[in-house]
């Protein structure tokens, strides 16, 4: 009898317990990091090729999580909302087809492809934020455009840190992904200008 009657209190306990969170499921957005040129310019007959090497990554900038600075200056990375790409990745093919488009080069090209480069641009992603004190959205780039020597051998030419913003509206998930992709269309078409005179 006393057996049964622990039996019974140890049932009654489990019931009051549960496995399930408290914390009601949030499912997880995931956003597409597409930016491309308003317009598409035709190059000319001796335009140059360029190779796009891949961006780096600053830090912990490879983490596909939308990134937010805080008021009290610290960063905040969201968990349930992320990019479909790791930022470096996305912002790569973004470049890749902007600057295809602008013009400048007969052809852009990624490592591995078998045509000649006249020029070669390195980089890497040093921002990509939102900056809720500041109430923008920016991304900035490191790069270094290179020039083929003409025995295999490439030079530096050009060394810029560029930054692009935009007005970041509100905090949550969609306007975050939307201020940051304004602020890499601005970014894109700070490259684009500052590489013209030196292509």
């Amino acid at each position: 009898m006393k057996r049964r009657a622990m039996l019974c209190g140890a049932v009654a306990s489990l019931a009051g317990c549960s496995v399930l969170p408290e914390r009601p499921y949030q499912e997880r957005r995931e956003w597409p990091l597409e930016v491309r040129r308003p317009t598409t310019a035709v190059a000319g007959p001796h335009a140059p090729v360029l190779l796009l090497r891949a961006l780096r990554a600053g830090p912990g900038l490879d983490t596909r999580g939308l990134r937010m600075r805080l008021a009290d200056g610290a960063e905040r990375i969201d968990n349930w909302e992320e990019w479909v790409v790791p930022p470096p990745q996305g912002v790569e093919e973004c470049l890749r087809q902007w600057l295809a488009a602008s013009g400048l080069f007969s052809a852009v090209v990624i490592p591995g492809s078998q045509v000649i480069a006249d020029f070669v641009l390195e980089g890497e992603l040093v921002s990509f934020v939102g900056d809720q004190p500041a109430g923008v959205a920016r991304a900035g780039l490191s790069m270094v455009l290179l020039r083929a020597t003409g025995n295999g051998g490439f030079l530096p030419v050009l060394q810029r840190s560029l930054t692009g913003q935009a007005p970041l509206t509100a905090i949550g998930g969609p306007a975050v992904a939307a201020s940051l992709q304004a602020a890499l269309a601005s970014l894109l078409t700070t490259v684009e200008a500052t590489l013209a005179p030196s292509v």
